[in-house]
């Protein structure tokens, strides 16, 4: 078959390569003119590698995505450092790593709430039946399970932080997921994520498949008398839009009223990462990850370090700063009354103050 694949994500990127590999020809429509989707980067003139737009890592229990760069030959370009996650509490860090250093953290208190946080953390790591979870709320099953104390003072403000006031909403199946699948080492690829998105490009070029950049669709028909499709006019026999739904749904308006209604009423929240480029390090012991609880007052959920992940050699000395949270809780005015810096960047444009 002749098959069209809107959008050079990695899952746009993924399906034309098992495709081809399976006897057909395909097709990647990008509207911007780079491949990798939200793992795509940007480059400053001094620097050898990329940064991600939005952080990135991969897990070593990412099986399949690590399958797929040892089939593609560049198993030896990634790499797996532990950098060091910190907590915050009463004004001060402590690492948050390891069940161990979670158990000695002083925000959990003492005796059985460490106890009821070790089996719960445990439980979550070992079970595989996660669609009992998907039946109750992170809200609900943390309350009742980690108890309220351990809850409110690490859960509940991870929650708040990450998904405002939609909280208590969030499937308990979502918090397994990010547990269960978590590794204290974390995976980058040499020379950054758009790097290996260019050359998992160039292998696909190599396979015959056509990725067509600065290409935006307007719009895919389907022909009802042959059963195939047109993207722009180009005729196709199957269309897999890997993009949002929403834009899925202006693109293909002929799509059954019932499906459109579906894909126009999934709920979604825009989530905001500010890189920045500081002269000195935020942390003079190595931290990596600085998690921040919403109830401590600071505007976004997250800072992360990323050259205390990968070397600062990599961006000419430069120290690279992500400042991360949802759309609610972090915004351009905020965020520079709590860290003093010359510029930052946001959606891969410089803004100096």
């Amino acid at each position: 078959m002749k098959i069209a694949i809107i959008g050079a994500g990695y899952g746009g990127m993924v399906a034309a390569y098992d495709l081809k590999k399976a006897g057909h020809e395909a097709t990647i429509f990008e509207s911007t003119d780079y491949v990798g989707g939200l793992a795509s980067g940007f480059k400053e003139p001094h620097w050898d590698w990329s940064v991600e737009k939005f952080y990135h890592h991969w897990f070593q229990s990412d099986s399949e995505m690590l399958g797929l760069i040892r089939e593609l030959g560049l198993e030896d370009k990634v790499r797996f450092p532990r950098p060091l996650t910190v907590m915050l509490h009463k004004n001060k860090w402590y690492p948050f790593d390891s069940i161990i250093n979670a158990l000695r953290f002083p925000g959990l208190g003492f005796g059985l709430n460490k106890i009821r946080f070790g089996f719960v953390g445990l439980f979550l790591r070992l079970t595989t039946n996660w669609r009992a979870l998907e039946k109750v709320t992170a809200d609900e099953w943390m309350l009742k399970y980690a108890g309220k104390q351990v809850y409110e003072q690490m859960w509940k403000p991870l929650l708040i932080g990450k998904f405002g006031p939609f909280y208590k909403d969030v499937n308990m199946a979502w918090m397994w997921a990010r547990i269960k699948a978590r590794t204290t080492r974390l995976g980058t690829f040499e020379g950054g994520f758009q790097k290996f998105a260019d050359l998992f490009a160039e292998k696909l070029r190599a396979m015959g498949v056509e990725i067509k950049l600065k290409a935006t669709i307007k719009f895919i028909k389907q022909d009802q008398a042959s059963g195939g499709f047109t993207v722009d006019g180009e005729s196709f026999d199957k269309v897999l839009v890997t993009s949002s739904p929403n834009l899925m749904a202006k693109l293909c308006p002929d799509l059954p009223e019932n499906y459109l209604k579906g894909l126009l009423e999934l709920k979604s929240m825009g989530a905001v990462v500010m890189t920045l480029s500081l002269k000195h390090s935020l942390s003079k012991d190595g931290y990596y990850w600085f998690n921040v609880p919403k109830d401590e007052g600071y505007p976004f959920l997250a800072l992360v370090e990323h050259t205390n992940f990968v070397s600062k050699e990599n961006f000419g000395g430069d120290t690279i700063v992500y400042a991360c949270g949802n759309t609610g809780a972090i915004s351009y005015s905020n965020i520079t009354s709590s860290i003093s810096c010359p510029k930052f960047i946001a959606s891969g444009k410089w803004f100096s103050f």
